[in-house]
């Protein structure tokens, strides 16, 4: 693959090197890109074709999956999840002919844009957003939201399509302000096998806070033991990070802790709610109590910690878990305390 910079000398030396500078990270972000969407969309296909070969029923399907899902992540490691590998072959069955075009002719989109687009079965309607994404340069939170209002249905139904139109770009005028939701997607990241840099997904505050209150959880004792800091779940909505994960061998649960800036919102609790169900289902082993999900919040002092226990018998895991859980008031006065801390490092 060339690369079809332009050079051009002006009066303006910095003008200048602004665009070779944002000229080439273009180039580079594209690039990685193609890569990606090639390996993604070649695996898919090799998939289908080894399935198709074998035998044909679902459980053969499945069976091969998750077998080369074991294989691939014993040698690179996660990223090869046998859900991953089921969308690179959605990918392939669902966009057959992108690469067997010349490149360059192909509408292409980033893979965050793909992985919204499995979600719509009718297919005039996913080639439709597909097309006006790679058209109108949509950001992926905008295609996700217009694919969530059924924007396509609204626009074929509307005699006044120009003021549907205006409507969506009135509305997702903020989501195509962020130049840097490629590169800082975790599955990127993820692709060049580097860290993912959570300083794009929270504020100096709230990472202060939570590396304190990491060590704080384990100083309590109480059975604590570390999972993970700002564990990432995938879903066809986005992107989400835990904020802390812990292990409690005395209640035999998993606990999962979200700090939130702001006073708690129904969104706040609905996406703890999220988090314990993935969690019990994909992590809770026989033996396991049901996972408790934490939301420290801090705009009031009232609501600067709260438990969200999600579970259908939640009024009776909060009673029987709340004794091996540090009080409200301790979880208060040791985020009032980082926060003070903080504040004053700021200052120096």
């Amino acid at each position: 693959m060339e690369s079809n910079l332009i050079y051009v000398k002006t009066a303006d030396l910095f003008a200048d090197a602004q665009q070779i500078i944002e000229a080439t990270k273009e180039y580079a972000y594209r690039s990685v890109n193609i890569a990606m969407l090639q390996r993604n969309w070649y695996l898919g296909k090799r998939i289908s074709e080894e399935i198709l070969n074998g035998e044909d029923r679902a459980e053969y399907s499945a069976e091969t999956i998750i077998t080369l899902s074991k294989q691939l992540t014993d040698i690179y490691g996660k990223g090869f999840s046998k859900n991953n590998l089921y969308r690179n072959l959605q990918f392939y069955r669902l966009f057959p002919q992108i690469f067997p075009t010349v490149m360059g002719k192909s509408e292409l989109l980033t893979w965050s844009h793909y992985d919204i687009l499995f979600t719509v079965g009718d297919d005039e309607a996913r080639n439709w957003y597909a097309h006006e994404a790679f058209a109108e340069s949509w950001s992926v939170r905008t295609l996700r939201r217009n694919i969530a209002s059924q924007y396509y249905f609204r626009l074929l139904q509307s005699q006044n399509k120009q003021t549907v139109i205006d409507e969506m770009k009135d509305k997702t005028a903020e989501f195509q302000k962020d130049k840097l939701e490629f590169i800082k997607n975790p599955v990127v990241a993820e692709f060049l096998e580097l860290a993912p840099n959570f300083e794009f997904n929270e504020t100096k505050l709230e990472s202060s806070i939570i590396t304190h209150l990491q060590n704080f959880m384990m100083e309590i004792g109480k059975g604590f033991a570390f999972v993970a800091r700002q564990q990432h779940i995938h879903t066809d909505m986005g992107d989400y990070f835990i904020d802390l994960v812990f292990y409690n061998y005395i209640l035999k649960c998993f606990m999962l802790v979200d700090l939130k800036t702001s006073q708690i919102s129904h969104q706040d609790v609905g996406q703890m709610d999220m988090y314990v169900r993935m969690y019990d289902k994909l992590k809770r082993t026989e033996g396991d109590n049901p996972t408790i999900g934490l939301i420290l919040c801090s705009q009031t002092s009232e609501d600067m910690a709260r438990y969200s226990i999600l579970n259908e018998n939640k009024q009776i895991f909060q009673a029987k878990y709340l004794t091996f859980l540090p009080t409200e008031n301790e979880l208060k006065r040791e985020i009032e305390r980082q926060k003070t801390l903080f504040l004053l490092q700021q200052e120096k």
